[in-house]
């Protein structure tokens, strides 16, 4: 979708530009990132028009979401202008990492290991939610959006092309606030695709999220590692402790990523399909049970413990809706959709559905017809989604945890996200947010070929699996590259993947080249040595 910022303008939509009086130009029903950003977007294109923002807490609380990707650093950086301030009050984030283990790994430095040998060149984040979204919501209430908080949306009677009434509870009153648009920013409370029936499940990626803060982490780049692991430490020239690390294995992996302060944001995701989560016990114990079954796990988190009241659970974590717009609402953020976790790219999903929606409502201001706009942007929010889902996630979590297969999965994954879609906000500024993920021509064979790339690893996998050698170099392996730029010569890592992927398919891919797809009947977790997890739990019980 490409949304118009100027030019000749469409002859007027009567019912657009004559319209009854009502309490405010625009609502929006959540005020954290998404909501105050839309807000921000839109004071900045009209600084005349109102705008209430409605939000439920009296102050935020920590939420998932703390990495951001190239993307959304941008969004945030020069687009919302908190370069500043994500610097002063969050950490920089160096790239992603993962690790790997199998039955032949004991220790941390024996598990294989995917990242950058150096410290990252373009700008990404690691942010705590809570303070971000005090934050931009204060920013978005000093360009003049008016902010009743803490007050619930409790329903929304939509009118296409008239006026929208939200009914709102605050306190013990409750009143109707009129407005010509609501923005629905509520997160996965998806308040208006839910009350529209336009909510879906996606039943195609059945996963499960665990996730908690943590104190007692040991520290990545500290001194006893690198006394403990001297030759493991020295292998790395920049940073580990603030990426995005990720521990792997079949069928799941989890996150760690620290935040300022201290605390660190540890947790897991899994398909159910593939893993048993383990049961009996608190949330929190099984959390670290299962991760110290990992030899990394066991030795970042041998001492830490979980933050009490900060432990949460999530079953069925991918939706999406039927319709992210009307004539009269349009759904931004979590809101309308979420895929997955990982890479990160909920904050993308925001900064291309905020800036939609402001251009939306810009539109309508003009004067513009509404119809032919609100048709091409449900159809390329729909596609935009599928094609994202099926080109990266889709089956992904059956290879991600063998060192050989996520290697190629990985190259190609980060540098087609580089050159393809990371590129065009540095290269093309806020046109650049204009055209979401794999919604235009030029991206069709890029989808497609993610799309292929993405079935072969995972049936290969399976195959890997039917034979015993799944994970056989997830131990001793360690592949530190120089990492992505904008430039050019950076597709040569692309191509050097492509020649791998194609190697592979002739060494061993052609043995799944005419088998259908099976799933795993005995999902079992991670595949360490079963004394790693008494000894996490006896450290936790003492």
């Amino acid at each position: 979708m490409r949304a118009r910022r100027s030019g000749p303008r469409s002859q007027p939509d009567v019912n657009s530009t004559a319209q009854p009086s009502c309490d405010y130009d625009v609502v929006i029903v959540g005020g954290a990132l998404a909501g105050a950003a839309s807000a921000i977007l839109l004071r900045r294109k009209d600084p005349s028009i109102r705008i209430l923002i409605v939000e439920k807490s009296a102050a935020f609380g920590r939420r998932v979401g703390e990495a951001t990707v190239e993307v959304s650093a941008y969004f945030l950086g020069r687009i919302l202008g908190l370069t500043t301030y994500l610097n002063e009050a969050h950490l920089v984030k160096q790239g992603m990492r993962f690790w790997f283990c199998n039955n032949d790994c004991n220790s941390l430095e024996e598990c294989s290991e995917i990242g950058g040998r150096y410290m990252a060149r373009v700008p990404a984040y690691q942010v705590d939610r809570s303070t971000l979204d005090e934050e931009v919501l204060r920013r978005a209430c000093a360009v003049g959006a008016e902010l009743l908080r803490p007050a619930a949306a409790q329903e929304t009677a939509l009118q296409s092309g008239g006026i929208q009434t939200v009914t709102v509870r605050s306190g013990d009153s409750t009143r109707k606030i009129t407005a010509r648009w609501v923005i629905d920013a509520s997160g996965v409370a998806a308040l208006l695709s839910r009350q529209e029936r336009f909510w879906r499940v996606n039943a195609e990626h059945p996963t499960t999220a665990v996730w908690a803060r943590w104190r007692g982490v040991k520290d990545w780049d500290g001194y006893e590692l690198a006394e403990k692991f001297p030759m493991w430490a020295k292998t790395c020239h920049g940073v580990r402790g603030t990426a995005t690390n990720h521990l792997v294995g079949h069928g799941w992996w989890a996150w760690v990523i620290p935040l300022k302060g201290g605390d660190v944001s540890v947790g897991v995701v899994f398909d159910q399909r593939l893993v048993q989560w383990p049961e009996g016990g608190s949330v929190g114990q099984r959390l670290k049970d299962f991760l110290c079954e990992h030899p990394v796990g066991r030795e970042l988190l041998i001492d830490a413990q979980w933050v009490e009241g900060d432990v949460h659970w999530r079953k069925n974590l991918p939706y999406y809706s039927t319709t992210y717009a009307g004539d009269g609402f349009a759904l931004v953020g979590d809101a309308g959709a979420f895929i997955d976790p990982f890479y990160s790219p909920g904050m993308d999903w925001v900064a291309f559905t905020t800036i939609a929606a402001s251009e939306l409502i810009a539109a309508q201001r003009r004067g513009e017809m509404m119809p032919p706009q609100i048709e091409d942007y449900n159809r390329t929010f729909n596609r935009s989604y599928a094609r994202w889902f099926e080109a990266v996630y889709k089956d992904k979590y059956e290879y991600m945890g063998d060192f050989d297969l996520m290697r190629l999965g990985f190259l190609l994954d980060l540098g087609l996200y580089y050159l393809g879609v990371a590129a065009q906000p540095f290269k093309r500024g806020y046109e650049g947010f204009l055209e979401p993920v794999f919604t235009t021509a030029p991206s069709v064979p890029f989808y497609k070929l993610m799309s292929l790339y993405g079935r072969r690893l995972a049936a290969i996998a399976r195959s890997r699996h039917r034979r015993g050698v799944w994970g056989k170099h997830n131990s001793r392996k360690r592949f530190l590259f120089g990492g992505y730029t904008f430039a050019r010569a950076s597709a040569r890592h692309v191509i050097g993947a492509l020649f791998g992927w194609g190697a592979l398919e002739l060494r061993e891919g052609w043995r799944s080249w005419f088998s259908s797809r099976s799933s795993v009947s005995n999902p079992e977790p991670a595949p360490a040595a079963a004394q790693s997890v008494k000894v996490c739990s006896e450290n936790s019980a003492a």
